[in-house]
């Protein structure tokens, strides 16, 4: 529906509930809808209620299905080009088969959040030339600050590129002391690299100073794909068994967080950056663990400075 105008349909379920309830009939157009009074005034003030929802708004009040999402009068679909009909289409099928208002509504949610993700992701810079596939692990995730981006906004994707380029090129021609190899995991479903879901990646131990270890992850898949990308250790097991304490999370100024998955956030006066899956509404954002143990963090929408998706993690 991303498509529509939100407000403007929003504003005439308002219209109907006024016509049909009253101005003061919330409570009784929910019951009508079989919907609690607070779903349905959530749908109301913040978003378009799901289409089945709106079928049944549509049913109650006599309302065309048409003119609901899109403001035009049934003499208007015929010059509405492609989407009127196909929206005219919908309208015919799921008056004759309101069984079907599940299954329509999950693949326009399907196709929203696919064309959603699409639009978030920018193309990231291209990798330099003749630089090695590392990627610098910057910090721990609750142990302190990452110190290679302190400030509260986050480089674009050609300033990163520089300054990562420029940490791994102090570094090549030191002494590898170790390495680990591990499994990368996919968590960000368009991320583009290595062809499925699981494939190989080794972690880099580098002699950078007598009493100073630098670590890097080696994966060209990753590199190619996201040269712009950072790697950050994870502390703590509040993202288990998904993710576990001590594996690595790969993240990409490119590729920002998107509700519903997993992310690092930075919020203010919160000492380092936090791995949760996050989830945000008007004023409030939701920083959900997946171990049943923790709770969920809600932070004021001003409090978070960045957020970026987890891309990939990985297990060593």
């Amino acid at each position: 529906m991303n498509n529509f105008n939100e407000n403007a349909i929003i504003d005439r379920v308002r219209q109907l509930r006024e016509q049909f309830a009253g101005p003061r009939g919330k409570s009784k157009f929910a019951r009508a809808l079989g919907l609690s009074a607070s779903t349905y005034s959530y749908y109301e003030n913040n978003r378009i209620a799901p289409i089945d929802v709106l079928l049944r708004i549509c049913q109650l009040t006599g309302a065309d299905l048409h003119w609901l999402l899109t403001g035009q009068t049934a003499a208007g679909k015929a010059s509405s080009g492609a989407a009127g009909g196909v929206l005219h289409k919908i309208d015919a099928l799921l008056a004759e088969n309101p069984d079907l208002a599940g299954p329509v509504s999950a693949f326009v949610d399907l196709l929203t959040e696919k064309k959603q993700l699409e639009n978030k992701i920018r193309p990231p810079t291209q990798p330099p030339e003749g630089r090695p596939g590392w990627i610098p692990v910057l910090g721990r995730t609750a142990a302190g600050i990452v110190h290679f981006w302190d400030q509260t906004i986050l480089p674009s994707s050609d300033q990163a590129v520089t300054e990562l380029d420029d940490i791994v090129k102090k570094h090549i021609g030191k002494s590898i002391i170790g390495s680990a190899g591990g499994q990368v995991s996919v968590d960000f479903q368009p991320a583009r690299a290595g062809g499925g879901h699981r494939f190989p990646a080794s972690l880099v131990d580098v002699k950078a100073a007598p009493d100073e270890i630098v670590q890097f992850v080696q994966c060209d898949d990753i590199f190619q794909a996201f040269p712009d990308s950072f790697a950050l250790q994870i502390d703590g097991d509040s993202m288990s068994p998904r993710i576990n304490d001590g594996d690595i999370v790969i993240l990409s100024p490119s590729v920002p967080a998107v509700d519903g998955q997993i992310a690092v956030a930075r919020v203010v006066n919160q000492i380092g950056v936090t791995c949760k899956i996050i989830r945000s509404d008007e004023k409030t954002v939701h920083l959900i663990p997946i171990n049943e143990h923790y709770e969920t963090k809600i932070v004021p929408k001003a409090d978070l400075l960045w957020s970026l998706a987890v891309v990939y993690h990985i297990s060593f």
